[in-house]
């Protein structure tokens, strides 16, 4: 339990992939991921890859073209899930060349439980 907690209590880090011209304000720590990733929104759909995860969002390296503040129901395609982790509702929060971050805005109980699973299983492989 201790080191879950630690997920959400971890200082404010440098991020590698902060954009020109954003302030940093993520406070979990980030992990480096290799997830296929699916998003719909009211006016559009796609896939992408998420590229890094925390327990507040993730970057997704896609050909699609997103606005800052669209929101998205994403599923991440994690490998040793059976299903899919859902992510009600996503926020781009930035939008790079082939890139965008989301910010997770809804995620239901279950599946916050499964994130964070995910990510201590994460933690351990660094």
């Amino acid at each position: 339990m201790k080191k879950i907690r630690a997920l959400f209590q971890s200082d404010k880090v440098e991020s590698p992939h902060k954009q020109p011209g954003t302030d940093e304000r993520r406070i979990q720590p980030r992990f480096t991921a290799q997830f296929r990733s699916t998003l719909s929104g009211s006016k559009q759909e796609g896939q992408g890859r998420t590229v890094d995860i925390s327990a507040g969002g993730c970057k997704i390296e896609s050909e699609m073209k997103v606005e800052q503040g669209a929101k998205f129901e994403c599923r991440l395609h994690i490998p040793g899930l059976d299903w899919p982790l859902r992510v009600d509702e996503a926020t781009v929060r930035w939008v790079g060349a082939n890139s965008f971050g989301l910010a997770f805005s809804c995620i239901a109980p279950d599946e916050m439980v499964k994130l964070t699973s995910v990510l201590a299983n994460l933690e351990e492989d660094e």
